[in-house]
Parts: structure tokens; C-alpha cells; sequence
């Protein structure tokens, strides 16, 4: 798996459980390296049974195979993850076989977590992940469990405890979700080539999405930036 997935391999499981799981995301080298870690069967129990790159791709297959788990990522063509949860919302309802959903991604923002959350997803976890853990959530989250990495499970306790809307920031409303998650890459310090390599995009369209953000937050660099969204609490 890519160096985002961890580098632990997935165990065999210790029972004869078998789990059929969907994976989305939109980046295909990442999916390959997902399937080749959790997609062993009989090593791990976990059977791929379909792959989507975007929300009307992701509807079809998991409305065509009906999986007992999904692996959603939440930046996604089309809508992001909460697009394709509001439209599977009969299938994560239904009484008998209910469809569960599993974040896993780069992004480990408080909104995002958030968002996926109230969408119906049981649970989040980062690319970070090792092949072994992710193994043993799908397995959790098949059984009815909320799974998060640890540190996401805080945002989740703080957002269903308070009543109060969260504030509305328009100058970071300005920017698309791949911005966002740029942003904070630049403002905890990495270099473009490992922003490129995080999110499986090429260095230029970093630079790209640097130049978007610097121009909608009429900054002038970097550095700004940096101090732009330590000021907001997104680092």
C-alpha cells in the first residue's frame, strides 16, 4: 500500500468472518494499493466486490452490489462523500442488510469528520491507517461499531455536544475542498512534492491551488497563509 496507508500488512482474521466492501475514491493508484492490502480474502476476510471514482459511479456500484461496508473517501467528483451518503440513505436504513459506511482520508479536518458523521457514516479513519487496522474497523463497522482514529473521535464528542451552529467563515467558504486541504498542508509546513505525493496530484497542480488560495484570501505568500489559517485553528 502507499506510504499514506500505512506499511503494516493486514492479518488473517482470527474467525472465518467474510465482508464484502466497496471502495471510493477518486484516485485509482490509491484504490490499487487499498485492494491489494485489505483484498486478500483469504488472508483477511475482506472481499473488494466493486470500485467508484466519483458519486454517480459510487450510487451505481454500491446500489449494484449491495456491500456490507463502504470505504468512502470525502473529497470526491461530483458532491464529495456527504453527496454520497445523502443519496444511499435507504440502503444505510434499510431493517435487513443495512449498507455501512467507513471514511478513510487524507484529510483529518474537524468539518470534514463532522459532515461525513451527520451523512450517516459510522465511522472515520486517515490514510495513515495501517493495513491491519483498517482491516480490523471494516470488521467493526460491519458489526454495528463507530470506528475513528483517535484523534477525530474528539471533534465528533465536541460537535454532538454543542447546540450551537457552528460559525459561518466566508473566506473559507471561498475555497473548494482540494483547497482546503492544500491549505493545510502549506500551513503545517510540507513542501509542494509532498503535498503532490499526499494527494496524488502532480507538484504543478499544487502550485495551482496555492495560487487559488493565496488570490481568493488576497494573501501574498506562504507565510501568510500559514499565519491565515493558524489564526483559524485549521493546522
Amino acid at each position: 500500500m502507499s506510504d499514506e496507508t500505512g506499511t503494516g500488512t493486514a492479518a488473517a482474521p482470527t474467525t472465518e468472518r467474510r465482508v464484502r466492501v466497496v471502495l471510493v475514491d477518486d484516485h485509482r493508484m490509491f484504490r490499487t494499493g487499498v485492494q491489494a492490502e485489505i483484498g486478500r480474502t483469504d488472508v483477511t476476510g475482506v472481499e473488494v466486490v466493486g470500485e467508484a471514482a466519483d458519486v454517480d459511479q459510487a450510487v451505481m456500484v454500491i446500489t449494484a452490489t449491495r456491500p456490507e461496508v463502504v470505504l468512502l473517501d470525502v473529497h470526491l467528483p461530483g458532491g464529495g462523500g456527504v453527496e454520497v451518503l445523502r443519496r444511499c440513505t435507504s440502503l444505510m436504513t434499510a431493517t435487513d442488510d443495512p449498507v455501512r459506511f467507513l471514511a478513510l482520508s487524507v484529510s483529518d479536518a474537524a468539518e470534514d469528520v463532522i459532515g461525513v458523521i451527520r451523512g450517516g457514516a459510522r465511522g472515520y479513519v486517515t490514510k495513515t491507517i495501517t493495513g491491519t487496522d483498517l482491516v480490523d474497523s471494516i470488521f467493526r463497522v460491519q458489526e454495528g461499531d463507530a470506528v475513528f482514529s483517535p484523534r477525530l473521535a474528539g471533534f465528533v464528542l465536541d460537535a454532538f455536544a454543542s447546540t450551537d451552529a457552528p460559525p459561518v467563515d466566508e473566506d473559507l467558504d471561498r475555497l473548494t475542498q482540494r483547497e482546503r486541504e492544500v491549505l493545510r498542508l502549506i500551513a503545517r509546513g510540507y513542501a509542494y512534492k509532498e503535498i503532490a505525493k499526499q494527494l496524488y496530484i502532480s507538484v504543478k497542480t499544487v502550485e495551482s491551488h496555492v495560487s487559488a488560495v493565496l488570490r481568493k484570501l488576497q494573501l501574498s505568500n506562504r507565510h501568510e497563509l500559514t499565519r491565515w489559517a493558524t489564526a483559524r485553528r485549521l493546522v
